[in-house]
């Protein structure tokens, strides 16, 4: 048996930790083959971006949620937040490139002091699309929250919002107690905005993730459902829903590791690759920022301590387009979540 991961002040282990658990046990010669085996075998070793076209920046890791699957450890406990200087460097290196999309992501990215400041100026600078993406529940946290669909609706924000299920039950054993019923509750506050309508052009996505150790089902299907339960039950209108593979990092792997279920969900992530999904990995064309300014490939990669590329400049004071679309991205076994089944992304199936 797997011995559980050891505790430390924030999350069950720190990213290298983790990323040294990935690496070892059941990888490697005559066990399951690494990621890296499977796309030489494509040809696709080293993997490397196409353009960068997303601004995909963690504000901070500061929630007011607590949810079991969460990779990014986050909580009201965690003190790290952006400053304006960062999100400052972050505007400028829009202003002078293609990338079109502001991606905006935490923890509740909400409860960063200078969140709102960050978005007028986004909106100001005419960045094409930004987007925030919200727990839900924290628009009915705090009275200074509740003018959120206002000002998301003022400044043109896309807003992807995370929603376990459409049953109170499924959602709060994820999430926490309550929080479906709050989650409803907001949802419908920024359908009364004009999100989710047709013809608004303010658009309202969800995220489904799975609720334990298994693959999420088809997202057209999910979709279908979900807006048909949410339309009946709650009046409730949405866009998109986004299926996203929880991946083996912070609560997620100490759940897997602590119920013996790490084994056999590595083995179906690697049993269902599918190398179509390889081609739309979101590492391909986004960067992800942490609150600190450094960059990753993604945001798991960022969980787990994994900067870009050290020749490309791992720090946004060295912005280098030009390298960072040349760099070799960062892999190691938890990329299988992104290339399983339909492939998964920030913006749902890949394949």
């Amino acid at each position: 048996m797997i011995k559980t991961l050891k505790s430390r002040n924030h999350t069950l282990a720190s990213g290298q930790e983790q990323l040294k658990f990935l690496s070892n046990g059941i990888f490697g010669d005559d066990k399951l083959p690494t990621f890296r085996k499977k796309i030489e075998a494509l040809d696709e070793f080293p993997l490397k971006p196409a353009s960068i076209e997303i601004f995909q920046v963690n504000v901070g890791y500061m929630c007011n949620q607590v949810c079991k699957h969460c990779h990014v450890d986050a909580g009201p406990d965690r003190k790290e937040v952006m400053s304006r200087e960062t999100m400052e460097v972050c505007l400028d290196i829009m202003s002078k490139t293609q990338i079109h999309t502001l991606d905006l992501t935490g923890g509740a990215p909400e409860m960063n002091p200078d969140f709102r400041w960050f978005v007028e100026e986004a909106n100001k600078a005419g960045v094409q699309e930004i987007i925030v993406r919200s727990n839900l529940t924290i628009i009915l946290a705090n009275p200074k929250y509740r003018d959120l669909p206002k000002f998301f609706k003022k400044n043109k924000v896309r807003v992807v919002s995370s929603l376990p299920f459409y049953q109170p039950d499924k959602t709060d054993r994820q999430r926490g107690e309550g929080v479906f019923a709050k989650s409803i509750e907001a949802l419908q506050m920024l359908n009364a905005a004009g999100y989710g309508k047709e013809g608004s052009g303010l658009y309202l996505d969800l995220v489904y993730n799975p609720g334990g150790a298994f693959l999420p089902g088809n997202q057209l299907e999910l979709e279908r459902d979900f807006k048909k339960e949410l339309k009946n039950h709650y009046d409730i209108e949405f866009n998109s829903l986004f299926t996203i593979t929880n991946l083996p990092i912070s609560r997620f792997l100490d759940f897997l590791v602590r119920t013996e279920n790490y084994e056999e969900y590595m083995e179906k992530l690697v049993g269902s690759f599918n190398p179509a999904a390889v081609k739309g990995v979101m590492c391909r064309n986004t960067i992800s920022v942490d609150y600190d300014g450094h960059m990753y490939d993604c945001d798991f990669n960022q969980m787990l301590g994994l900067k870009v590329d050290q020749k490309a400049g791992q720090h946004i004071c060295d912005f280098d387009l030009e390298k960072l679309e040349n760099r070799h991205i960062a892999i190691s076994q938890h990329c299988y979540g992104c290339t399983a089944g339909a492939g998964s992304s920030c913006q749902g199936t890949v394949a």
